[in-house]
């Protein structure tokens, strides 16, 4: 499988990661099964999807635990990801930005993963009460003390909260440009799919002009551009999809013209060829630094996707794809 690099740090990983956060937080609780978990994990690393994305949030902390049961026997065949910030409540979520927290919760981390270093440490989320340049160095003092390898950030989350004229990545950037000042960002996490390409207009350019790599969470939509997903199916309560304005069935029928143009491509690369692995296809090739990360808890669709990798999208494929109608529905 082709390598890929993690920004300033040369860290490389295969082209296709693996997001873990569907094992155990976020998705249909009742499909979630350690050992179905265990065989997607442990797939993804015989395949040579070594990129492991998870967060102590994710449970929280049970996702950390499940992987550290694969990473106590398989550490050096895993780039492990982690991210911290973020705190779960009963009812809601708050970030945790203090110097002390963020020291002892790397610390908690390392000893869920089974493992001595984190090779990428992530900020989840800034927190409005610390000054971000506070907490980045206090990240930064992990890597001087040798339990992290690099550092990354996440996109500022909701699009609800862009200013009028702004353009969507536009506070994510005025972030990492305070906090390169402190220690240099490896990668940055954000959305990137067919059906929500706008990192290409600005994010996706800072970290390609400075060797930052790009980690695209959500490449498969939420599962949409799997083309497996049937308007009006409903979901678990507790599955982010079922509070989710595209995933109504109004806009999931709206929407459908999208997959249909992935199908089409997928059919031109012959019988076996998935819509799925057109759309990690397409953000492979939106270059180099740029890494899918989708999330699955399931080993063979671990198996589907990282055959992505072998699919080369032509140029008048990827303009056909860059022509597909817009994403209806807001997606606030």
């Amino acid at each position: 499988m082709e390598r890929r690099t993690i920004g300033a740090a040369a860290l490389a990983v295969g082209a296709v990661g693996l997001g873990c956060m569907p094992m155990s937080w976020a998705y249909s609780a009742s499909r979630q099964r350690g050992t179905e978990s265990l065989r997607a994990v442990h797939r993804a690393l015989d395949l040579g999807s070594t990129l492991l994305d998870t967060a102590d949030m994710y449970g929280p902390f049970t996702n950390e635990l499940l992987l550290g049961r694969v990473l106590k026997e398989r550490r050096s065949d895993a780039f492990v990801s982690t991210k911290v910030g973020l705190l779960v409540g009963e009812q809601h979520i708050v970030a945790n930005g203090r110097p002390g927290y963020v020291r002892r919760a790397c610390d908690a981390s390392l000893r869920r993963l089974q493992m001595d270093v984190i090779d990428l440490y992530q900020l989840h989320r800034a927190d409005p009460e610390v000054p971000v340049e506070e907490t980045w160095g206090a990240m930064a003092e992990l890597v001087r003390a040798g339990k992290v390898r690099a550092l990354g950030l996440c996109a500022v989350g909701a699009r609800g909260r862009r200013r009028s004229g702004a353009r969507l990545h536009d506070g994510t950037i005025r972030q990492l440009e305070r906090v390169q000042q402190v220690f240099p960002v490896s990668a940055v996490q954000a959305e990137l799919s067919v059906w929500s390409p706008e990192a290409l207009e600005s994010l996706l350019p800072w970290c390609a002009e400075r060797g930052v790599g790009f980690l695209a969470a959500m490449p498969l939509g939420n599962g949409f551009l799997t083309g497996t997903l049937t308007p009006g199916q409903g979901f678990e309560p507790e599955d982010v999809r079922a509070r989710h304005p595209r995933f109504t069935a109004e806009m999931m029928a709206a929407n459908q013209p999208i997959v249909a143009g992935l199908r089409r491509t997928a059919a031109r690369h012959g019988e076996n060829v998935t819509p799925a692995q057109v759309a990690l296809a397409w953000v492979l090739a939106q270059g180099r630094h740029v890494i899918p990360v989708p999330g699955t808890k399931q080993e063979h669709w671990v198996t589907e996707n990282a055959d992505a990798a072998e699919v080369r999208l032509t140029a008048d494929d990827l303009t056909e794809l860059g022509r597909l109608p817009k994403a209806q529905g807001s997606w606030d």
